[in-house]
């Protein structure tokens, strides 16, 4: 699963979305066949792809629904798997981009990802590349995806997205395996025109179920770390599954008016991460292989199925959807928490945690208090 807030670069702002009314970000799991098998790998991946996938006119459909989720278009991105193993995929980007929609992907590290296909692809209107990279070097990458070579192949891949002048961002899983190795990460993706880069903070979902997250207190610090980082780093920093970076952006930046230091401007802001939390279900939707809507995909709780439902219909009237919109609904340490508005914890870690979908987030250092705290800002 994937993070998409370049706001500069992709002309869309979270800010001006009612989330009520439309998601910001679509995902799309074209397929769930992946020549890889990454120990983290929320989509549990097969090898060959499933009959029951939909169709491309199954997919067309999808789109159309998408598009007519909002005034204005979300964002749409086709993941997996691996969706280069579609071999309608340039099909289903040129449909897409047709639409109106912006159309991002992230191809997996492997060998399908051509220079050749990239090319077709951003001919036929892609607007962005995601690629993963897990490790500052091939030994701790390819360890981490489980195949010899990865790193390699997607070394090629930013190789040939750089090439080609399309957008590229790069996605990080932080767990208990990577965190060692972040500040040499950060370093090394610093050696690539970025425009975003993208943390995914384990969700022990799907085939992860087994591996160790990060501890609150390690958490903090790398969202502290992340924070003094962005005051420099000229491409986006983004979070996923970890909301209560707004909360420490929002606690930073008011230790730096109170002591009279310069405080990021909004446009700032803006060009290095999202405005708002896109969350689960909360300006984020997820359709996986064979149609199933989820509020995302680590959290794969099915509200209906695009084949025999609308799509916009469940995201604006299921009650899982309006519960996970509802700040109110959070309990325990989130529902008491003053940041609940503008962050509201990962719901897909608490529920992979409790089975609860509103309980706190584990991930969460901060402590509230006995007392309901008011809302930040009021």
């Amino acid at each position: 699963m994937v993070d998409w807030y370049g706001v500069r670069t992709m002309k869309l702002d979270a800010s001006v979305v009612d989330f009520a009314r439309a998601p910001f970000l679509v995902i799309w799991e074209v397929t769930r066949a992946c020549a890889l098998a990454c120990v983290h790998c929320r989509a549990d991946a097969i090898a060959r792809r499933d009959p029951r996938e939909l169709t491309t006119e199954e997919g067309f459909r999808l789109i159309d629904e998408v598009r007519h989720l909002g005034p204005k278009p979300p964002l749409f991105v086709l993941t997996g798997g691996d969706p280069m193993r579609r071999p309608d995929l340039a099909d289903l980007v040129r449909y897409a981009a047709k639409a109106g929609l912006t159309v991002a992907l992230t191809p997996s590290g492997t060998a399908a990802a051509t220079r050749t296909r990239l090319a077709e692809l951003k001919e036929a209107g892609l607007s962005r590349i995601a690629v993963s990279l897990d490790g500052p070097d091939p030994a701790t990458h390819d360890a981490f995806r489980r195949v010899g070579g990865s790193y390699s192949w997607t070394m090629r891949i930013i190789e040939a997205t750089i090439d080609l002048g399309l957008p590229l961002q790069i996605n990080t899983t932080i767990s208990r395996i990577t965190l060692p190795h972040l500040e040499a990460m950060a370093r090394r993706v610093a050696e690539f025109p970025l425009t975003l880069w993208a943390l995914f903070f384990l969700v022990q979902t799907g085939r992860g179920a087994n591996l160790d997250q990060v501890t609150a207190e390690d958490c903090e610090r790398v969202l502290n770390y992340l924070y003094e980082l962005s005051l420099t780093s000229p491409f986006g920093i983004k979070t996923t599954e970890a909301p209560h970076y707004h909360r420490v952006v929002w606690q930073r930046e008011e230790e730096r008016r109170q002591a009279g230091l310069p405080t990021q401007s909004v446009e700032r802001r803006r060009q290095l991460r999202a405005p708002r939390s896109v969350g689960d279900g909360n300006g984020f939707v997820f359709i996986d292989h064979v149609g199933n809507i989820c509020p995302s995909g680590f959290l794969p709780v099915p509200r209906g199925n695009v084949r025999t439902a609308d799509l916009g219909h469940v995201y604006r009237t299921d009650e899982v959807f309006l519960q996970l919109r509802d700040a109110d609904a959070l309990l325990d340490r989130c529902g008491r928490c003053r940041f609940r508005a503008i962050c509201g914890g990962s719901r897909a870690r608490a529920f992979a945690a409790t089975g609860m979908l509103m309980a706190s987030d584990p991930l969460c250092a901060y402590d509230p208090g006995p007392q309901v705290e008011p809302l930040a800002g009021s």
